[in-house]
C-alpha cells in the first residue's frame, strides 16, 4: 500500500520500486511533488504554498518514521501508516 498519511486534503505516498534518494510524494487536488526525506526539500513538482507548508511540517514531525518506511520499502516490506496532522 503506497499510502502512508492523508491530512488536510493531501496524500503522502511511497512507493517501493522508487530511486533513490530516499523521498515521499505528497498529491493535493491537481499537484503532486516528491520531497526528500533527509533535506526534507522539494525536488519535483509543485505544491500551493500552504500545502507545501503543511507537507513540511508534517514531515519534520515524521521524518525518522519516513526514514524507517523508505528502508521498509528498500527491504521489500511493508510500508505502514503514519499519524496525520492533529
Amino acid at each position: 500500500m503506497p499510502t502512508i498519511s492523508y491530512f488536510y486534503g493531501i496524500l503522502i505516498q511511497m512507493f517501493r520500486r522508487d530511486h533513490a534518494p530516499p523521498h515521499f510524494h505528497a498529491l493535493y487536488a491537481e499537484y503532486e511533488a516528491v520531497f526528500d526525506i533527509r533535506t526534507l526539500e522539494m525536488i519535483e513538482g509543485k505544491l500551493p504554498k500552504r500545502a507545501m507548508a503543511l507537507v513540511r511540517e508534517w514531515a519534520t514531525i515524521h521524518q525518522s518514521e519516513l526514514m524507517e518506511n523508505w528502508q521498509r520499502c528498500e527491504n521489500k516490506q511493508p510500508n505502514f501508516r503514519i499519524p496525520s496532522l492533529p
